[in-house]
């Protein structure tokens, strides 16, 4: 990410170096753009992401409607709870640069949505959080990741407001987890619980159709760093502990690759890798090397860093399905990935690792170019990033943009802005 770089493309062509997508937009909307400065544009590009996922994603309650049909003009509920807290997190990055309020009240929506999952009348699950997974696969189970991975956009949420709901509701959850689902003897965090009956699942896996062992059914499950979050707020030691020992774990279990691909959604039997999940483990060891300063956390994230630019193109895209050997499903591009990786490799150039700055850089470069036009003719598209996931069945072409990748966008980009405009210095925190 090199500012001077960017400030001359800039300068040679504002509108196209930092919104190379406004051909499509109407003459109008493209004047009022040339009219601007670079850093203005960059803070334009983040208030249409943000007024697409106040205005389009959330709904009336505050959930995110999640994947869009592009063929059926629909909206799919896919883990809505991980999908609400990505734009919760994404809403308030872009919040902390534009200071719009529309973008921190519809982060309150969402948030209020979020913490109204919590159990509070169950024989075995009170305290936990109805977070169900919600689609074909796994339907009516509550998966852990769900949301640990939902909640540092609920602690961003605590910070800007003060108001304590937003920590207590995923401390709870998290406390629940610690008594309920780890399993220190292993290092791992069992994944499902059924939501009517609070059983939690060992003997089998929606994922495998064969007898599991306890690496299908737990995972390490650093993601989101819930329990490093718990513990900045409750300093309680055993917080601290209960998320080293699993970061701990997290680097044992490390493939030389970088990746993990022992745990799901990687799939070591067929060699393909999920596009975000390594890159969740990654950015949760960083925060272990901020906590211990051990450089052990900051070198399997760097080889986890290293793997990721073996996935992304020239042009900066990153495929959704990503195999050991080298090959990819071109059908379902990622966003969301292109803005992770992007954040990782920034996480690590801050911290003295500078080997990625190109990709910083072309990362923006491709997301900028990939938002929907303001004024596309679908209103259920306007201003989104693209995150396309496609699939095939019985002849139907299953054609989704999903609202992840403007989530990621923004937290992304509103990074990028202050390494390029903002004389401060960037703090990851929270980011």
């Amino acid at each position: 990410m090199h500012r001077r770089s960017f400030l001359k493309a800039a300068a040679l062509a504002p509108t196209a170096a930092l919104l190379p997508r406004t051909e499509a937009l109407s003459t109008s909307l493209q004047s009022s753009l040339r009219a601007t400065t670079p850093g203005e544009e960059l803070r334009e590009t983040l208030r249409s992401g943000a007024r697409y996922l106040a205005d389009t994603v959330l709904d009336a309650d505050g959930r995110s409607r999640c994947d869009y049909d592009i063929i059926e003009g629909a909206w799919h509920l896919y883990e809505p709870a991980w999908h609400t807290g990505q734009c919760i997190n994404g809403l308030l990055a872009a919040y902390e640069i534009t200071g719009d309020d529309f973008m921190l009240d519809a982060a309150r929506r969402a948030g209020n949505w979020w913490i109204g999952l919590e159990i509070k009348d169950h024989p075995r699950l009170t305290g936990y959080l109805r977070a169900v997974h919600g689609d074909y696969v796994a339907g009516d189970l509550i998966n852990f990741t769900t949301i640990a991975d939902g909640t540092p956009g609920l602690f961003r949420l605590f910070r800007h407001t003060g108001d304590r709901r937003y920590a207590e509701v995923p401390i709870r959850a998290g406390n629940w987890a610690i008594e309920n689902l780890y399993r220190p003897d292993v290092g791992l965090v069992i994944d499902l619980v059924e939501a009517e009956t609070g059983a939690i699942i060992t003997d089998r896996s929606p994922h495998i159709d064969r007898e599991p062992t306890i690496h299908d059914v737990a995972r390490p499950n650093i993601e989101g760093f819930l329990f490093k979050e718990m513990y900045d707020v409750t300093e309680d030691p055993r917080h601290r502990d209960v998320f080293l020992a699993l970061c701990d774990s997290t680097v044992e279990k490390q493939d030389e690759s970088g990746l993990w691909m022992r745990y799901h959604p990687n799939n070591a039997e067929s060699g393909e890798a999920h596009p975000r999940m390594n890159t969740w483990y990654a950015e949760a060891l960083v925060r272990a090397y901020d906590l211990t300063g051990e450089a052990r956390y900051l070198d399997a994230a760097t080889r986890t860093a290293e793997a990721l630019t073996e996935w992304q193109s020239g042009d900066g895209r990153i495929y959704y399905e990503n195999y050991l050997d080298g090959t990819v499903d071109e059908d379902s591009i990622s966003g969301s990935a292109v803005a992770f990786a992007a954040m990782l490799w920034m996480d690590l150039r801050a911290r003295g690792v500078d080997a990625f700055d190109d990709r910083v850089d072309r990362s923006a470069d491709w997301l900028l170019k990939n938002q929907f036009a303001l004024d596309h003719p679908d209103p259920s598209l306007r201003g989104a990033f693209l995150e396309t996931r496609v699939r095939y069945q019985d002849g139907h072409v299953w054609m989704r943009n999903r609202d992840i990748a403007t989530a990621f966008a923004l937290r992304f980009l509103a990074r990028y802005y202050r390494t390029q405009f903002d004389d401060a210095a960037m703090s990851s925190h929270g980011a």
